[in-house]
C-alpha cells in the first residue's frame, strides 16, 4: 500500500516530519529543484523542507520560498571522501529527517542519507544504490525532460504526471535591491544585464562585446553579471561598450543574484544565471545553440529564446560541451543586432521595467 494512502484529512496535513532534499549543485539545475519544493509543500503542507547545498549555491536557498534551511556541506565531486560523508551523516542524524529525496542517480549522493538513519530514502534505481536508497522509483528513462524526473520523485508512487509542474520562484526583498544599487553606485534606470558564461565553452555566445557596444548606442545601461571565470569576458565587454557598461562578476552568486532581480532584461547562454533570471520574473532572453530548450530552458519560460534559424544543421542540438562539427554555427549565425533588437523589443513590452 502506498504510504500516503494510510493517511488522511488532519494525521496527513499535521505531518511534521522534515524532509531532506539532496539536489544537483550545478547553479541552474539547484534553482530548478524549487520545482520539487513546491510540489513537495502542496503534498505536505506542514513538513519542514531543507535543502542540502554547496557554499557557491547557498544564498539561492535564501532566496526560495518554502524552504526552511540550507545545510552547506561541500564534497568534492571527484572522490568520496569518506571523512565529509561520515561528518555529514552526523549532522543529518541530529536533524532527525523522516525522508530524504536523492535526486542525483549517483551512489554517493545517497551515501550520507543512508549511514544517517533516515527512515525514507526515495530515489530512482542507478549506480547500483541497492540498501542505500529503501523506496525505489522505475520509470525514469520514460521521462522526456530534467525537471519531470526530479518532481516526479515528490509525488505519490504512480501518480501521473500533471499538465505543468509549478515553476520555480526566487524572490529578492525590494529593499534589498534599493541596498545594492547604492552600494555599487548604480543609477535607477532601467539596464541590461549580460550573463556571457556557461558551463560549456559550445554554450557561449560570443558576440556580447557587439551587442554592449550596440546596447550603449542606444542609451541603455550594461551590467556584466557573473563569476570570478567570467572576469575576463567582462573586461572584453566593458572595452568594447566604454563608460556605459558595468563589470559586476565576482566571486559572490548573492550579486549575481540581486543583478538579475534588479536588470530590466536580462541576456544570457543557458546557464544558471539564466535560471535566476527567470525565476526572479526578470524578462530574459535565452541564447541557445548546442542544448534544446525544450529540455532545457526554464520552466518559468523565457521572454524571448534566441536560436540561429538561417539554416538546417544537422548536429543541432549536440548536447556537447565543445563543437565538433559544422564550426560552431549554431551560435555563430545568431548576429549581435539581431539580439539587440529582441532586447529592444522586451523593454519595450515590459515598460522599461525598472525595479526599486
Amino acid at each position: 500500500m502506498n504510504k500516503d494512502s494510510q493517511l488522511s484529512g488532519d494525521a496527513y496535513r499535521s505531518d511534521t516530519r522534515p524532509i531532506l532534499i539532496v539536489p544537483y549543485m550545478w547553479i541552474g539545475d539547484f534553482v530548478r529543484n524549487h520545482t520539487v519544493v513546491r510540489v513537495l509543500k502542496e503534498r505536505w503542507p506542514n513538513r519542514p523542507v531543507d535543502l542540502l547545498t554547496t557554499s557557491l549555491c547557498a544564498p539561492l536557498v535564501d532566496y526560495m520560498p518554502g524552504v526552511r534551511q540550507g545545510i552547506v556541506w561541500d564534497l568534492p565531486r571527484s572522490r568520496l571522501a569518506v571523512g565529509r560523508q561520515l561528518g555529514l551523516a552526523r549532522l543529518l542524524r541530529e536533524r532527525n529527517y523522516g525522508t530524504a529525496l536523492v535526486l542525483p542517480r549517483t551512489w554517493k549522493a545517497a551515501i550520507a542519507p543512508a549511514l544517517a538513519g533516515i527512515p525514507e530514502r526515495v530515489g530512482f534505481v542507478g549506480e547500483f544504490r541497492f540498501g542505500l536508497l529503501n523506496r525505489w522509483r522505475w520509470g525514469e528513462k520514460k521521462l522526456p525532460r530534467f525537471i519531470d524526473k526530479n518532481a516526479a520523485l515528490a509525488q505519490p508512487d504512480g501518480a501521473p504526471l500533471p499538465p505543468e509542474w509549478p515553476v520555480p520562484q526566487l524572490r529578492v526583498p525590494s529593499e534589498d535591491i534599493v541596498r545594492w544599487r547604492q552600494a555599487n553606485g548604480l543609477s535607477a534606470g532601467a539596464a541590461v544585464a549580460l550573463a556571457p558564461g556557461s558551463v560549456g565553452v559550445s554554450k557561449r555566445w560570443t558576440y556580447y562585446p557587439e551587442a554592449a557596444r550596440l546596447l550603449v548606442e542606444r542609451g541603455l545601461e550594461v551590467w556584466v553579471v557573473g563569476g570570478p571565470g567570467e572576469k575576463g569576458l567582462a573586461q572584453e565587454i566593458v572595452a568594447a561598450g566604454g563608460a556605459g557598461v558595468r563589470d559586476l562578476t565576482g566571486n559572490d552568486l548573492r550579486n549575481g543574484v540581486l543583478a538579475m532581480a534588479a536588470a530590466g532584461v536580462a541576456i544570457s547562454n543557458d546557464s544558471g544565471l539564466m535560471h535566476i533570471a527567470a525565476a526572479l520574473g526578470t524578462p530574459t532572453m535565452g541564447i541557445f545553440g548546442p542544448t534544446s530548450p525544450y529540455l532545457w530552458a526554464p520552466l518559468n519560460g523565457l521572454a524571448a529564446t534566441v536560436v540561429q534559424d538561417k539554416s538546417v544543421l544537422s548536429c543541432q542540438p549536440c548536447q556537447s560541451t565543445i563543437c565538433k562539427m559544422n564550426d560552431h554555427r549554431c551560435m555563430r549565425d545568431i548576429a549581435a543586432a539581431e539580439v539587440v533588437g529582441i532586447a529592444e523589443r522586451v523593454l519595450s513590452e515590459a515598460g522599461g521595467r525598472v525595479t526599486t
